[in-house]
């Protein structure tokens, strides 16, 4: 029997909803389920239940406080005669947070017999969407890409398809696309989903899938090297999506931290991540992010996670085993790298993706270079180039150029600098902060040509210090100049381009002193977050409760994994007050806050001094330091000047 208080408080879960008022809709639907469970209407509390799970999930990125509602929302009709309510309750989670593609599928199935048996259009597109995702998951893309179009065409032709239910299946396909790079497939349907109304800025499930679409277009703008225009997208939907539900947005701020990541922005990428690697799609650039920073322990542990969490799945498991590969050879252990390479090379040989492919020769080709099999190496890498064909890739074209070009140098010097050759061509068209060991290559085999302008003369400035003095230099024309902290700070970044320093850590690494007399490693946890080993430590911390929470999950111990969430809160917590994000210390906020002003003022003092005498050579600086809360030395191959400290260990370790 329908309970009349129960359905009043759904009307207005929805009407919270369409507001963008996540907290009003959890407490309505909160509600329902208790009006709904004492009138007997389990048909409706577990429909309460499932959106509750959902809102947790998806909302509030808090899979342990969704997992009890999903449970709940399926045992209710355990008992029941068949009926629609159980196929919602079978695919309540988001097809794209569901780790085993086998449970997806079978859902998928479940959910689908139901549909059609009971006429329900929303569940069949639903059903449809999540069983294609979880087939290409499986390695199964003709048959799984088929279902997603089935069910993209069922949501888009006004068939009684709701928005809502629409709007959860694009999530699907746009996550099939995203991984098996089909972004012609994904573009193809984005303008009938516009008409449809499945996209667009209004609060509620549309302006969610709204920014996935923008993550995906941000992916395929990354892999195609117009990264400036990819931030673009990103800052713009992460923006509209904020101002229609404030703090329910994670696609965006995980696709800009894949997108840092690639800038070398390491900090950055870690403080959008914070809180966020949860979720299925922040595995990878989270385990990216400590391989990147050489911590390849934890790398390891984040990319094992989430292949125990994906089990069977043929596509995210790729790119997961690819960073597994270069974990392991960054710890030293060839036979764990070997298995993991052979793994991957299993996993994608007959999926016919030749970006997967040639991402595996490339992985392949790093453990044999390891092994000192280098000729077996340079074949990989050759055989790459042809998995690719003519596809339009060039960042991955780029990698494969610069890899090649590194095994040829010292046997093959001709055949290495037609690699370099190509890629300075890639380079030239590309909108992309090419890395500072990429650069180097590029510029060993003709110091004077500019990557990317063949031909074109390029002045190297360089920075040495010398006592209390420094000498800044260009070309024939050199200055003396005073030591001084920005200059000491300048040469700190200028030594690791590319690589980003906080200013708290300038302070520390240049002066060895606190700001204003105060030791931030003794104001408690949130000071000594600040010293790298103390980080690192609660990377570790973060990783393993992560590992100990998927445990208590297994088995269904769902307090043990309340508890473990909730130290888990507080060490996520303590590593975002280290970046000064929220409720910090006023002492520690303070500190901070001076230490920002005083690096950005004695930089951009140095860089003035610098231009004064070397015009050219400084307007470069001018551009290419960012100052901040989090500072670099960003350089471009269109730079009429590349910096350099002569002595980088020197620069580095200056007091």
């Amino acid at each position: 029997m329908a309970d009349g208080g129960a359905v009043v408080s759904f009307e207005r879960a929805d009407e919270a909803m369409a507001v963008g008022d996540l907290d009003g809709f959890v407490a309505h639907l909160s509600t329902a389920v208790r009006q709904a469970t004492a009138a007997g209407d389990l048909r409706r509390a577990s429909l309460a239940c499932a959106r509750l799970g959902e809102a947790y999930a998806s909302g509030m990125g808090n899979r342990v406080a969704a997992r009890p509602w999903f449970t709940r929302a399926v045992r209710l009709l355990a008992d029941e005669e068949p009926c629609v309510e159980q196929g919602w309750a079978a695919l309540a989670p988001m097809g794209c947070d569901v780790e085993d593609p086998a449970v997806l599928l079978e859902r998928a199935h479940f959910a689908l017999d139901l549909a059609r048996r009971f006429g329900e259009v929303d569940l069949e597109v639903k059903a449809l969407a999540d069983g294609g995702l979880a087939k290409v998951y499986a390695g199964d893309l003709d048959d799984g890409m088929a279902m997603l179009d089935e069910a993209m065409a069922l949501a888009c032709g006004g068939a009684g398809s709701k928005n809502d239910a629409a709007a959860k299946s694009v999530c699907s396909f746009y996550t099939a696309c995203s991984y098996t790079a089909d972004f012609a497939r994904a573009a193809s349907w984005n303008d009938a989903f516009r008409r449809r109304g499945i996209l667009g800025p209004s609060p509620g499930p549309q302006a969610f899938i709204s920014s996935h679409c923008e993550s995906v277009h941000s992916t395929l703008l990354c892999q195609i090297g117009r990264w400036g225009e990819a931030e673009e997208v990103l800052l713009r939907a992460h923006a509209a999506m904020e101002e229609a539900m404030p703090g329910a947005t994670w696609h965006t701020p995980i696709a800009l931290a894949e997108l840092r990541l690639l800038q070398g922005r390491f900090d950055e990428a870690e403080v959008l991540l914070l809180g966020k690697d949860d979720h299925l799609q922040a595995l990878l650039p989270s385990a990216r992010l400590h391989l990147a920073r050489g911590d390849h322990a934890v790398a390891c542990a984040c990319a094992r996670r989430g292949l125990r969490l994906i089990a069977a799945d043929r596509i995210r498991s790729a790119t997961l085993l690819g960073v597994l590969v270069e974990a392991e050879l960054g710890r030293g252990d060839c036979e764990a790298a070997a298995a993991a390479s052979a793994e991957l090379d299993e996993r994608v040989g007959d999926l016919g993706l030749p970006v997967l492919a040639a991402e595996a020769a490339r992985m392949r080709a790093r453990l044999l270079v390891a092994t000192g099999e280098v000729a077996a190496a340079i074949a990989a890498l050759r055989a790459a180039f042809d998995q690719v064909g003519g596809l339009d890739l060039p960042m991955l074209l780029l990698s494969l150029h610069l890899d090649l070009a590194r095994l040829l140098e010292g046997s093959h010097w001709s055949e290495a600098l037609v690699e370099v050759r190509a890629a300075r061509a890639l380079v030239a068209r590309l909108d992309v902060v090419v890395r500072p060991d990429d650069l180097e290559l590029l510029r060993r085999f003709d110091p004077t040509e500019e990557p990317g302008r063949p031909g074109v003369g390029c002045r190297v400035a360089t920075l040495e210090r010398d006592g209390g003095w420094w000498t800044a230099g260009c070309g024939e024309t050199q200055v003396r100049l005073r030591d001084t902290k920005g200059l000491r700070h300048l040469a700190v970044l200028v030594a690791q381009p590319g690589a980003e320093r906080h200013a708290l850590d300038l302070v520390d690494l240049v002066e060895g002193l606190s700001i204003d007399g105060i030791d931030r490693r003794k104001l408690g946890s949130a000071g000594s977050l600040s010293d790298a080993s103390a980080r690192s430590a609660y990377r570790r911390r973060i990783t393993g409760l992560r590992d100990e929470i998927d445990d208590a999950l297994d088995v269904e111990d769902d307090d043990r994994a309340a508890r473990l969430q909730g130290e888990l809160d507080a060490v996520v917590a303590e590593l975002a007050r280290s970046f000064g994000l929220g409720g910090r210390d006023r002492k520690v906020s303070s500190a901070g806050e001076k230490a920002r002003l005083n690096v950005t003022r004695a930089i951009r003092a140095a860089i003035a001094t610098i231009g004064d005498a070397l015009p050219d050579a400084g307007s470069v600086l001018d551009r290419r330091i960012r100052t901040g809360s989090f500072c670099a030395y960003e350089p471009h191959p269109d730079d009429e000047v590349t910096w350099h400290v002569r002595s980088s260990a020197e620069a580095s370790t200056v007091r």
